[in-house]
């Protein structure tokens, strides 16, 4: 069957009848007469829109009908069969369909032409869509070749046509067909063919432009290369816009953010690079230093503490932590340090040291207390946490174990 949406993709309100309503999953499962509303098939989504008052759950194509699902836990139907209804069409989201399917195919057939790459899949997202071509790879120059070709034809207002074949139709086997790539197996009756004048034909259930010039702009993107798949990203007509818009708002914020024209951010944001890289040496070097005093005034107290608490503030960067970790030379000791997040958050590293009874006894307690996610082994103890304002309550739990010899320094 060919449905009403695919006689006329640009019909946005159409009156049929209900010929099955029945109670399904969470709802009801309709079919009509006829529809205006896509099923989902052909790597098209299918379309949103009402039925009366009712929202559209999901369409889904079986055969030669289209099951239209709705929400509903009602014991009375929404519908009954022999009902007029009128379906509308969620259009903004049909259009951005209709251009990105016809792009889809218009993209596909110039890779075909000019460089013999065929087109083994493609997807339809809903932010970009991507092609995966029968190639290992696609330069620069091919791809900005194939976006002027595609471009000019839409410059040309190049038509779009789409006839209705019977499956034992010669016409479906002659020249200006041959290059069908098939529909789904379960597909049965009519067959359509959409022809991009002087480009090629297509067997092809989805929606679709009358003309080219319909699809206003196409991008590619980049290209994606993964095991046996070579994906090209591209955008078609309003998603152009679109991420122009959000490029050039983007763009704007940088200006101030960088206190230079669009121009300049690339050297801009290098030279924000290597500072923040040379502050981070710094930085590094400092906490280093830092650690290795605190490690040495520790060991040389006159009496070697039963246990020591250190807390900073300072982000989650373990330089200083494993520093002074490594330079304290008190065994017995047990050692308590945390380093928060610099946002205030509650979220930061744990890390224990000490006897391992006491990594025991303590660890996970002292975790659970700082809703965090940790393990230990032996004399450690590491966990990532999320509650530091809780620290009053580990450093209470190991006062009662150790009673006496408190050290404490807070950062």
């Amino acid at each position: 069957m060919v449905f009403k949406c695919q006689e006329d993709s640009f019909l946005q309100e159409f009156t049929t009848k209900v010929i099955q309503c029945d109670k399904s999953d969470g709802g009801y499962a309709v079919i009509f007469e006829d529809t205006i509303l896509f099923p989902e098939g052909g790597g098209q989504p299918y379309d949103h829109g009402l039925v009366g008052d009712r929202k559209v759950k999901s369409i889904v194509r079986k055969g030669a009908q289209a099951i239209h699902f709705f929400e509903g836990d009602e014991e009375t139907a929404p519908f009954k069969v022999g009902d007029e209804v009128v379906q509308r069409l969620d259009w903004d989201r049909r259009f951005d369909h209709m251009q990105q399917h016809s792009g889809q195919h218009l993209i596909t057939a110039i890779f075909d032409r000019e460089l013999k790459y065929n087109t083994k899949s493609w997807w339809l997202g809903s932010e970009s869509s991507y092609i995966d071509l029968d190639a290992k790879d696609v330069s620069v120059e091919q791809l900005a070749l194939v976006e002027k070709i595609c471009n000019q034809l839409i410059v040309d207002c190049t038509p779009v046509g789409v006839k209705v074949y019977e499956a034992d139709d010669p016409a479906l086997k002659s020249d200006v067909t041959r290059a069908t790539r098939g529909l789904p197996e379960d597909v049965s009756g009519p067959l359509r063919v959409v022809t991009i004048e002087g480009v090629e034909s297509n067997m092809c259930c989805g929606t679709h432009v009358r003309n080219l010039a319909q699809l206003q702009t196409i991008k590619l993107l980049s290209v994606e290369k993964a095991k046996n798949k070579c994906l090209v990203h591209f955008l078609v007509g309003g998603r152009v816009l679109r991420k122009l818009t959000e490029c050039y708002e983007r763009e704007v914020q940088f200006n101030g953010l960088l206190n230079g024209g669009a121009s300049s951010h690339v050297d801009l944001v290098r030279k924000l690079q290597s500072t923040v890289r040379s502050t981070q040496r710094v930085a590094k070097k400092l906490s280093t230093e830092l650690a290795t005093l605190e490690a040495e005034k520790l060991n040389q107290q006159p009496v070697a503490p039963k246990y020591f608490t250190h807390h900073r503030c300072d982000g989650p960067e373990s330089d200083f932590i494993n520093t002074f970790l490594r330079m304290v030379k008190l065994p017995d000791c047990f050692l308590f340090l945390t380093n928060a997040e610099t946002d205030n958050s509650g979220k930061g590293q744990l890390v224990l040291q000490g006897k391992a009874e006491d990594i025991a006894a303590l660890g996970p307690e002292m975790c659970t207390i700082l809703e965090g996610k940790g393990n230990g082994k032996g004399t450690r103890f590491n966990a990532k946490v999320n509650k530091l304002k809780n620290l009053p309550l580990c450093e209470k739990l190991i006062h009662e174990r150790f009673a006496s010899n408190e050290i404490v320094v807070e950062k």
